[in-house]
Formats: C-alpha cells, structure tokens, sequence
C-alpha cells in the first residue's frame, strides 16, 4: 500500500502544529518545528495572505489526515462511512479515525509514534482476542483484548515497557504494563481526541 515517504517534519511545519509524527524526538530539544515553526520552502518566511474559506477547510482536512498517516483515498472513504452513521458526521469521523489499530497501539504507548505502531501491526507482533490482526486500518471493537505475540514480548522495546510508557491513555481504552495488553473499554468520544481538529470544517469541505 502506498504511503508518504518525505520528511515529516515538514508536514507538521506546512500544518502550523505539532502533530507529533517522530514520536519521542517530537517532545524534545531536537523537533525541529521548535526551531523552524514557518511553512517549509523557500518563501515559507514571507507574509502569507489571508487564506480563503475553502484553504482553511482543505488546511484541517490535510491535518487530520497526516495526523493519523492516512492518505486522500482512504480519508475520504472514511468521511463517506461516517457520513452513513448516525450522529454527527465529524464526530463520527473522529471515531473512526481513533477507532484504527495502529492508532490504538501508539494511545497506549506500545509505538511511540502512529507509524512506529503502523510497523508493529504489519510485522505480526499484535493480537487481538488471541488471533493475529496485521491490518493497521483495522477498526477495533469495545471489549476487545489487544495482546502481542508471545516471542515479541521479549523484543527489548516492549521488555522496556513493562516499567510503563508514560503515555497518557485516553479513558476509552485500559493499558495492562505488566502484561502489555490494553482493552478497549468502549468507543473513543469526541472529548478523547486531543488533537486540535475542526471537523465540522473537514465536512463543509466534502459538502462542496
């Protein structure tokens, strides 16, 4: 499957935010938006112009995209599901997106970015309900245990996690150190999203 290769620094630059893309180096001295907080290129320093109605909905909508790593087909599949649910559309889209796997493995701290997590899936090391999910768009379920495969737990970065992650888990799902499983309690609401998102500007977008 297709994926952005490019500096993703440059992502969080061009959105004006951190989106925290390399995970750890992202809370250190070493993020470079702490440095270099102007949209990347050569006139990225110059005056910008007051953005239109429909820049600033585009600009949301890119954010929420390279925040979970999901690229323009698949969002946009994403908004029509959420758009067929009941319920606020946004909030709804919200869900879905916190819903996916890789997602869920970076909120209990066991990636320490959403791509990190994204790798871990796809290499076999998760499990839930005791069956090998390698699909990092997966959508998880309320009541599902997600656990690792059992050789992985002695992998040196999840032996290092058993002391804890540090990540603050969302109230949505429960983080087991000892064991390295997390349970997903229930369905994320919109007040566990901490990104800054807009979404109801993600949806005027696509009801153009």
């Amino acid at each position: 499957m297709a994926r952005y290769t490019g500096s993703v620094c440059r992502l969080c630059r061009r959105e004006g935010q951190k989106l925290f893309l390399k995970g750890d180096k992202c809370y250190s001295q070493k993020c470079v938006f702490g440095h270099r907080p102007t949209p990347p290129g050569q006139h990225g320093q110059a005056r910008q112009r007051k953005m239109s109605e429909y820049g600033i909905q585009l600009r949301e909508k890119q954010k929420a995209r390279r925040a979970y790593g999901v690229l323009e087909t698949q969002f946009h599949r994403y908004y029509e599901h959420a758009s067929n649910m009941k319920g606020v559309t946004g909030e709804n889209l919200l869900q879905l997106l916190e819903r996916r796997l890789d997602n869920v493995i970076y909120r209990v701290g066991l990636g320490s970015s959403r791509a990190q997590a994204r790798q871990f899936v796809r290499h076999g090391h998760i499990y839930i309900n005791g069956a090998k999910v390698d699909i990092p768009s997966y959508l998880v379920k309320a009541g599902e245990v997600i656990t690792l495969r059992a050789r992985s737990k002695e992998i040196e970065h999840f032996k290092a996690l058993r002391e804890g992650t540090g990540r603050i888990v969302p109230k949505w799902l429960t983080f087991d150190a000892e064991n390295l499983t997390a349970t997903v309690a229930a369905l994320p609401a919109r007040e566990d999203v901490d990104l800054s998102i807009q979404e109801h500007l993600i949806v005027e977008l696509y009801s153009r």
